[in-house]
């Protein structure tokens, strides 16, 4: 088949497009790169314009006054000179209802070329979205992105650009993506929840992970258990990083001796990559039901993860706590006392390690999970 993946943003389509590749499959994939990440794409459509310093400064200014981004007005004027290359397809994924990340008016010019000109299109449930938002804001979840929101309303402005899945403009994105695609998938748990019972949901398929590429490492025996903690500036607060902020700093001072901890920001993808693998637990995200995908790709590697985990996590693999991550609470005490507990039982580190990869080969192995898309793009 001949496939169009559109959007890109934590390597899921990209592990995805390779399953496929594996089996035979003719596959294009568009997408931004996801800024500073810096993902590989066959089709690259980014603001790049409104990145240069002054007119950046511009831009910045007439959104805050005007709530017109001229970032988004370049992403759409360079969609439009792509759409020849996106139609004929068979096959064509969404990873959002905002996959080309432009203003709802503005998706709904570029998806209805696209449902015009290619036989099946999905949507992927991954990433923020009006269902997704909806769900959370009714705080359906015991906690989610929105905690930090609910808990401190003065984070009102850090929250705009969450918040917007809620208004109009974007009930009306989401009606007209579901009226138009053949069916919806969610890529895990924190997605698949609020889908069910919607019309045209066929299901969760965990996401893929490249499992060829991505090797159990084996870090050089040493004196030190290596700690990473990479922040996304944009998303801090709502993955929970203040929570691994205050645990650290308890730690470090506890086991000054026994731990180096690795404190980065804002790496691209392969430098992400090459300090996940030279760290032995990696501290991921708190408030999620189910595991993101940098800490899937951590898990391959053989790292032990502080991500979501929770009972329902746990019920669906028939896992026991604790077994192949730890599920990292929003709650100081509990994440010191995991993280010693762990540091003091580096045996419990090797089984994690061990276990991790295991289940990322048995429930996340891009070719097999190809072979579920299929199967149910084909239904």
């Amino acid at each position: 088949m001949k496939i169009l993946l559109i959007g890109e943003y934590s390597n899921l389509h990209n592990s995805l497009k390779q399953g496929l590749l594996e089996n035979g499959h003719t596959v294009t994939l568009l997408g931004s790169g996801d800024g500073f990440k810096n993902y590989d794409v066959d089709i690259l459509i980014k603001s790049s314009l409104f990145e240069k310093k002054i007119l950046k400064i511009i831009a910045k200014i007439i959104d805050k006054l005007t709530g017109i981004s001229l970032n988004e007005f370049e992403i759409f004027i360079r969609s439009i000179f792509k759409l020849n290359n996106l139609k004929g397809f068979d096959i064509v994924q969404l990873i959002n209802e905002r996959g080309f990340r432009t203003s709802p008016f503005m998706e709904k010019i570029l998806l209805k070329h696209i449902f015009r000109n290619n036989k099946k299109v999905f949507l992927l449930a991954c990433g923020v979205d009006f269902t997704s938002i909806s769900y959370s804001y009714e705080r359906k979840f015991k906690y989610s992105i929105l905690t930090p929101y609910f808990e401190d309303n003065s984070l009102k402005n850090e929250y705009k650009q969450t918040l917007k899945y809620l208004s109009s403009s974007y009930s009306k994105l989401s009606e007209y993506v579901k009226k138009n695609v053949v069916g919806i998938i969610s890529s895990d748990l924190d997605y698949h929840l609020p889908y069910v019972g919607t019309e045209k949901y066929l299901g969760m398929i965990p996401n893929p992970v490249n499992i060829d590429k991505l090797k159990k490492t084996i870090v050089k025996k040493r004196d030190k258990i290596y700690i990473l903690h990479a922040i996304n500036s944009k998303n801090k607060i709502k993955k929970g990083n203040r929570f691994f902020n205050d645990s650290l700093s308890i730690i470090e001072k506890k086991y000054y001796k026994k731990i180096k901890i690795i404190r980065t920001i804002d790496k691209p993808y392969l430098e992400h990559l090459k300090n996940v693998k030279d760290c032995d637990i990696i501290m991921d995200q708190v408030y999620a039901y189910d595991q993101g995908y940098n800490a899937l790709e951590a898990m391959a590697l053989g790292k032990v993860v502080f991500t979501g985990a929770e009972d329902k996590w746990l019920e669906l693999y028939n896992l026991k706590e604790d077994s192949v991550a730890i599920n990292a609470l929003p709650n100081v005490s509990k994440i010191v006392e995991k993280l010693s507990w762990l540091i003091e039982n580096p045996i419990h580190l090797e089984n994690i390690s061990k276990n991790a990869r295991k289940f990322i080969m048995k429930h996340h192995d891009y070719k097999n999970i190809a072979l579920k898309y299929i199967s149910s793009w084909e239904k």
